[in-house]
């Protein structure tokens, strides 16, 4: 009980200390020009209002100079703040509620001069349209203090009930206004979450069609291949040994391919848990390149600082070079120079063309395009001469942000 009872006395005072002394948040500025002038002009009414004020306390009042003063620009200042800030407006024109009374004449019909009765009933009206109803209900309740007060043969239940009134509908407006944009949000939200849900589903889409058929496939790869020595009678030993080394290579593309479909099925920015390729695994793709009859030669030279992102992007990128020159340019000679300085890593794949390849039509050398875009770099592809050459520039700014 004793921990509850300080929440609830917060909750309950809340809005009388949002309405007497806590910091308001200003209401957001108009965006628009014609606002900006029609301020402009609203301004130098609410000056001429005031001369107005202290004109009509000079002739009904007897009153020192420097009071009328404070008077009739207490009745015209909390109009001009109440735009922004109608809590600290109101701040400012309760308490000239009580001031604005001093030495009132008994033929006045009221003990306030016109302007800032006018001026307190556009703050209250301001006040109840833009705070919620505990604050606005605080300041009705607080305003109808003086009328009761203070007025001896004026109708002050007629004003009171102008009070309610202005505060009953500016709290219907303002109740509007928050359904409003409680609805926009939401549909904001749910526009938002049917996106989230599409992509999802796409994702899962293209992660089931890739196992059905891609894994498929290349899990028959590697059980032909496994088991080809069992089948196939008097295979020589070599033959043995390639079958085994495409089974080999087919459960790594099956490894990968469970890494790839996880982060397609993976929601809310799930990365996948196993470890991404990197410069350190090079060697191992040039010695797995070589074993499938690839003649390849790897310059590798300050790579220890490259960063993990980019790391797996040239490591992609070579893996997609090799497979293209075992495809385009069986037999011919690979070179792979592979260099870190201090902002970006230079990898050039360069092969010999030796004769007609094999048909084109995939989207490698677009992968390898968009993986150097993706950060910041640039990848051109083409022929040099009698060679087929891959240069990419990978920098490091975006991979360390």
């Amino acid at each position: 009980m004793e921990t509850i009872r300080p929440a609830t006395r917060r909750n309950a005072t809340g809005p009388l200390r949002r309405l007497l002394w806590q910091r308001e948040v200003p209401r957001p500025a108009p965006a628009r020009r014609f606002w900006a002038y029609l301020g402009l002009l609203a301004l130098l009414g609410l000056v001429g209002l005031g001369f107005a004020a202290a004109e009509y306390l000079e002739n009904n009042r007897e009153l020192p100079g420097i009071v009328i003063a404070i008077i009739a620009a207490g009745s015209v200042l909390p109009v001009a703040v109440c735009a922004r800030w109608p809590v600290m407006a109101w701040r400012i024109a309760a308490p000239m509620m009580f001031l604005g009374v001093i030495n009132a004449a008994p033929a006045e019909p009221w003990p306030w001069n016109p302007v800032q009765i006018l001026g307190f009933l556009v703050v209250l009206g301001r006040l109840t349209f833009t705070q919620d109803p505990g604050v606005a209900a605080g300041a009705t309740l607080v305003s109808l203090v003086p009328v009761f007060l203070y007025p001896k043969s004026a109708n002050a239940g007629g004003a009171a009930v102008l009070l309610i009134a202005i505060a009953t509908v500016g709290n219907i407006v303002y109740r509007l206004r928050r359904t409003r944009e409680r609805v926009a949000e939401q549909e904001e939200l749910t526009e938002a979450e049917r996106a989230k849900r599409s992509v999802l589903e796409e994702r899962a889409r293209i992660a089931r069609e890739m196992h059905d058929v891609v894994a498929h496939h290349m899990s028959m790869i590697a059980v032909r291949a496994e088991t080809a020595p069992y089948r196939v009678t008097d295979l020589p030993a070599s033959a043995q040994e390639e079958l085994a080394t495409i089974a080999t290579a087919a459960r790594a593309a099956l490894t990968d391919m469970r890494r790839l479909l996880g982060a397609l099925r993976a929601e809310d920015g799930e990365a996948p848990t196993m470890p991404q390729p990197g410069v350190a695994d090079l060697d191992d793709l040039v010695t797995t390149a070589r074993a499938a009859g690839v003649d390849v030669t790897l310059t590798a030279v300050d790579l220890a600082g490259v960063p993990g992102t980019v790391g797996l992007a040239a490591y992609r990128i070579m893996q997609e070079a090799l497979a293209n020159a075992a495809r385009h340019a069986p037999g011919g000679p690979v070179t792979i120079d592979a260099r870190g300085f201090a902002d970006r890593l230079e990898l050039t794949v360069r092969n010999k063309r030796t004769g007609p390849s094999a048909p084109g039509g995939g989207h490698g050398l677009i992968g390898m395009r968009e993986r150097a875009a993706l950060l910041g770099g640039e990848l051109t592809a083409g022929p040099d001469g009698s060679d087929f050459v891959v240069q990419a520039t990978l920098p490091f700014g975006k991979a360390s942000a």
